[in-house]
């Protein structure tokens, strides 16, 4: 008999961020990093500097600027997460960017994805928010995770970012309506 993987444990928003969740974000993020994903770093990328980026992102939290979603296995090992950008122009407050949507490389094919997004698609509601938008790699999981869950793909920019070990690859822009 197949092996069952097992099923996601939650999916839950941090208010406040501790050094040991921004330490597990840091992994996480390196993890995906270190497995070719196109999410703003190059490889190899050091753990103080995922720190760093997610200490910020920490901050953002705090400021109500975002809201930090997390999936955590059984034991509340962060393996996924998401980041919505509450935090808009003057003339954009009904929009908010998703980021850096990620899942560890063990707890991939779960569902865990798909939970992330519609927990993020749901607090995005709660704040008020009535149009996400993110863009995606190409080609990747990633993008056929959103075309699946209805998001509307806009259009592919070309050369638009390094891949983590060099070369440039597309982005694929997507946006939906949650309210």
């Amino acid at each position: 008999m197949a092996e069952v993987n097992p099923p996601l444990a939650a999916v839950r928003r941090l208010a406040v961020v501790s050094d040991d969740q921004v330490r597990q974000l840091a992994a996480l993020l390196i993890d995906c990093v270190d497995g070719g994903a196109s999410v703003s770093f190059m490889h190899p990328l050091p753990a103080d500097h995922a720190e760093r980026f997610w200490r910020r992102v920490a901050d953002g939290v705090a400021a109500g600027e975002r809201a930090l979603l997390v999936a955590e296995d059984g034991d509340g090992t962060i393996v996924g997460t998401v980041q919505i950008v509450l935090a808009q122009p003057d003339n954009q407050p009904h929009r908010a960017d998703v980021a850096k949507m990620l899942v560890h490389r063990s707890a991939r094919r779960r569902g865990l994805g798909a939970a992330l997004m519609r927990a993020a698609e749901d607090a995005a509601r709660a704040a008020g928010k009535s149009l996400l938008v993110l863009d995606t790699v190409t080609g990747g999981d990633a993008e056929r995770l959103y075309a699946r869950l209805g998001w509307q793909r806009v259009g592919v920019i070309p050369d638009y970012a390094l891949w983590p070990h060099g070369g440039l690859c597309a982005t694929t822009v997507f946006y939906r309506r949650v309210a």
